[in-house]
């Protein structure tokens, strides 16, 4: 008898989000734990520490709350990644930190996802918290939200609560543009309407959590994209006793958006030259393609210059090549920005010296105003002008995610200082 067929619904990035203590850790745990993802040691030794807190039942929080300092304090700190598959699709989930202070951690989580759950403890509705995650979640682009109302077993299951909680969120989400929300009610504690629907919400009839991540579309399934390849090394392998390598001249990257076939036409940039694909090779075999997020190395038929921070695209599709920006950042340093300064802007796996030409506005993530100002602290979001030393090849971070995002590098400590999406491009 043949095997049955299953569907491959690919890989989901989904990022938890909120405030403070409204259970997002604790909701994963459920997830891992009621799709049986936990290993039995592991369940084991959350089991030992949730004794040795005095607690009667196992504290699923335990799984993602990985630092120290989280477990002791019941808190998250640090973005917790986390692994599990079902019998259809796999998952990365981002557990971020609810403190205000954290905020640019939940900055980075989101950068890749494609599906974010906010939760909200249906005890407090939606906070300041809810209201900054969200917009942060519209601002670095990610399509699809959940809006998890949670500890539904501390209101008694009351849907009149859940009702005005949803209203609430429904008008704050008119108001900063997002589109694609969907709501549902659960307990993570005793796990209504995570992976098995429970008793007590028999008014609610739509999805369980599990059920709206199954279906959720995978990452750039959604629109055309077009081919970027960012060239991270050259492979020569010139000391090879092989004569056929000898000549051999591969460029190695990842695919970062579209696909790329053998015979395909790709220009290189910045030099602008038009070659043709002549073989993809992944671990010495060759491929008839490459898709998006894929590692491949590529030989093309003409010999061209090309280095590391050049990029291969589609000779179809090429993206503008410029020496200013106008980009959304997210300041994630304690050193507040300086106008005066140069800084290293990494764009895919090119690196140019910038420096911040002008200040549009800062945004007051809690009013929605915008503020004039001549610097940014840490956790600030602001609209910036910037000028480049040399071209990047960008494209608007609403067509691409990896070729419109760029982070700032402080020249002297060579710490990370900014994020950033490119919203215009001045050629």
């Amino acid at each position: 008898m043949s095997a049955q067929h299953v569907e491959d619904r690919g890989l989901l990035r989904f990022l938890t989000c909120g405030s403070v203590d409204d259970g997002k850790s604790t909701l994963i745990g459920r997830l891992l734990f009621d799709t049986k993802a936990i290993l039995a040691d592991t369940l084991t030794a959350i089991e030992r520490t949730s004794s040795k807190r005095g607690m009667t039942a196992v504290d699923l929080s335990l799984l993602t709350d990985g630092l120290q300092a989280e477990r002791e304090q019941g808190i998250t700190i640090d973005v917790a990644y986390r692994y599990f598959s079902t019998g259809t699709r796999k998952y990365i989930i981002a557990d971020a930190p609810g403190h205000e202070q954290y905020t640019r951690n939940m900055v980075t989580a989101a950068s890749t996802a494609n599906l974010s759950i906010i939760l909200i403890d249906a005890r407090k509705g939606v906070l300041t918290q809810t209201r900054r995650h969200s917009y942060l979640t519209k601002l670095v682009g990610i399509p699809h939200v959940v809006v998890a109302v949670n500890k539904m077993d501390l209101v008694d299951y009351d849907q009149a609560t859940y009702d005005r909680i949803v209203a609430d969120y429904k008008a704050f989400a008119d108001q900063i543009g997002l589109t694609d929300v969907r709501f549902i009610p659960l307990s993570a504690l005793n796990g209504d309407m995570i992976v098995d629907r429970g008793e007590r919400l028999d008014w609610y009839d739509g999805p369980t959590l599990i059920d709206i991540l199954e279906n959720a579309p995978a990452a750039h399934t959604e629109q055309a994209e077009s081919f970027r390849f960012p060239v991270q090394y050259v492979c020569r392998p010139q000391a090879s006793d092989n004569p056929e390598l000898h000549d051999y001249r591969g460029f190695m990257g990842r695919v970062e958006s579209g696909e790329i076939k053998v015979g395909d036409s790709v220009t290189v940039l910045p030099n602008g030259l038009t070659t043709k694909v002549k073989d993809i090779q992944l671990y010495g075999e060759s491929l008839p393609k490459a898709i998006h997020e894929q590692s491949v190395t590529l030989l093309l038929e003409d010999e061209i210059d090309i280095s590391r921070g050049d990029m291969i695209v589609s000779s179809a599709e090429v993206p503008a090549q410029t020496k200013q920006v106008e980009a959304i950042v997210c300041w994630l340093s304690e050193t507040p920005l300086s106008p005066a300064r140069t800084y290293w802007l990494r764009h895919t796996t090119r690196e140019v010296k910038a420096k911040v030409a002008s200040i549009t506005h800062r945004l007051d993530i809690n009013t929605l105003d915008k503020e004039a100002t001549s610097t940014l602290a840490m956790n600030d979001i602001a609209r910036l002008h910037l000028k480049l030393a040399q071209p990047v090849f960008a494209d608007n971070y609403t067509d691409s995610r990896a070729t419109g995002a760029f982070i700032l590098i402080d020249e002297s400590t060579n710490n990370t200082v900014g994020a950033g999406m490119i919203t215009g491009l001045n050629t």
